[in-house]
């Protein structure tokens, strides 16, 4: 790169390629009890850019970034900058309707997010023609659960099974809404990738992810009303931000009545997902494929990609 481009890269661009050549082993972030050094830093930043370029994203471009304080966040940013990508970064805490304006508005081509934001960024992503790539990352998150008051459900399938994943979200829907059905939930309804709600509130969510043949489905079904004053008595959080940080939730007891005993939930999820994907569920240990693949979607849980 002649020294006339490099004038036009930013500064903070500028500033860290300079460091990463001249002091490569200096400290450039502290993390979770580790430092990362500037020649990593600029290595994953140009990761990031080579990335963002191959899916077509150059000068000019919004790249929106839906990052908490982690290091995925500083290598989006600076990677973006190396195209000569405009940056849109915002708060985490922010909801559906909120996120929906500001890729309005900013006329995003891409976001990057975390992986447990996958089901509400998918539920308006019908309403966001300029958005044409998410980039998730990670899966740093607040999970309220309580025994007996949540189901955690996982579904390990074959690729084969799954010929698109547009066509394996519409049928997972379907299938958590037969099994809102069986419980007697009312007016259970599912949108393009989204979560189950009851009216506007969740009573259900879903992502999947695929690694080669392999295609690994992450449910929660919410049994009884969630109490989250015991979690906020150790992890303080400013008032006015509370109703950001849990989206409004339902349960299958609150719609019901009554809430269904864990024999009851086990033979329903099955009966729902044999008839929906047309398998037969076994219990048991996974395939030695099925395992390769679900250790690979671990190990890719912290990186950008």
């Amino acid at each position: 790169m002649n020294a006339e481009s490099n004038k036009k890269r930013p500064g903070l661009v500028q500033s860290i390629e300079k460091w990463a050549s001249s002091f490569p082993h200096s400290v450039a972030l502290h993390f979770d009890g580790k430092a990362l050094t500037y020649k990593e830093l600029n290595l994953r930043a140009n990761r990031v850019a080579n990335g963002l370029q191959r899916l077509g994203v150059g000068k000019g471009d919004r790249v929106a970034i839906m990052l908490p304080n982690i290091p995925e966040f500083v290598y989006a940013f600076v990677g973006a900058l190396k195209l000569g990508a405009i940056t849109v970064p915002f708060n985490t805490l922010y909801k559906g309707g909120e996120i929906q304006r500001i890729l309005e508005d900013s006329g995003a081509r891409v976001l990057i997010a975390l992986t447990n934001f996958a089901p509400m960024i998918n539920e308006i992503r019908p309403e966001l023609p300029a958005l044409e790539q998410v980039i998730l990352t990670g899966e740093r998150n607040l999970v309220f659960a309580g025994p007996e008051k949540t189901a955690f459900l996982q579904l390990v399938l074959q690729g084969g099974l799954i010929k698109d994943v547009d066509g394996a979200y519409e049928k997972m829907g379907h299938v958590l809404l037969k099994i809102m059905e069986d419980f007697g939930v009312k007016q259970a309804w599912y949108k393009h990738r989204g979560s189950i709600r009851v009216r506007g509130d969740k009573i259900a969510t879903f992502v999947i992810s695929e690694v080669g043949p392999i295609a690994l489905i992450n449910a929660v079904v919410f049994l009884g009303p969630m109490e989250t004053r015991d979690f906020f008595r150790v992890l303080w959080i400013p008032p006015e931000i509370k109703d950001k940080v849990v989206e409004p939730m339902t349960s299958v007891e609150q719609e019901t009545g009554k809430r269904p005993r864990w024999k009851q939930v086990k033979e329903t999820v099955v009966m729902a997902v044999e008839q929906g994907f047309r398998v037969d569920i076994k219990e048991g240990s996974m395939l030695r494929d099925e395992l390769v693949g679900y250790e690979k979607l671990r190990s890719l849980a912290y990186e950008v990609r």
